[in-house]
């Protein structure tokens, strides 16, 4: 197989099996104008859409999944820390409505929700981060994170440095 001409993030996309059928790799460019500075991913949770903004007019949007409606928050945040194939150490909300769960998930085993990659955010417990149930994108569907394609959270991980700005809104 010849990768020429691509990003490392889809090379690594199609040597792990992240892209899903009938989606089209990575974000679409789309018109956004604002004043954030180049760099700033803002996730809108109504529109279950995360934008990197790339321009003063232009941003890269990816569907997303987020977190239901009982599990949602809006603020500010950085990336603190980026992962590939994470370990999963479920936090206190999810261990106790899944009690059963072990403490750590090996990354990369099927039943780990962080799937090919995380970026974590400071002051919390969310994350940015990929996951093994592409069925889940475009839902109400987390405990807060924001969950999107193996493929998109690879071509995002790429594009974004630790500190970059997070703005969620409703």
């Amino acid at each position: 197989m010849r990768f020429t001409g691509l990003s490392l993030a889809r090379m690594a996309a199609i040597i792990i099996g992240a892209a899903v059928p009938g989606h089209a790799f990575a974000s679409d460019l789309v018109a956004l104008p604002t004043v954030m500075p180049e760099g700033t991913i803002i996730v809108r949770t109504s529109e279950r859409q995360l934008y990197l903004i790339v321009s003063p007019q232009q941003a890269r949007r990816y569907p997303v999944g987020v977190g239901r409606v009982e599990r949602q928050w809006s603020g500010t945040s950085f990336i603190k820390a980026k992962f590939i194939r994470p370990n999963w150490a479920p936090p206190d909300a999810v261990r106790k409505d899944n009690p059963k769960l072990p403490a750590v998930v090996a990354g990369g085993a099927p039943s780990n929700p962080m799937g090919a990659a995380a970026m974590t955010l400071s002051g919390g417990e969310y994350a940015i981060h990929g996951t093994n149930m592409p069925k889940s994108i475009g839902g109400f569907v987390s405990y807060g994170c924001i969950r999107m394609y193996n493929a998109d959270i690879l071509d995002l991980y790429g594009r974004v440095d630790i500190g970059a700005l997070v703005v969620v809104a409703p």
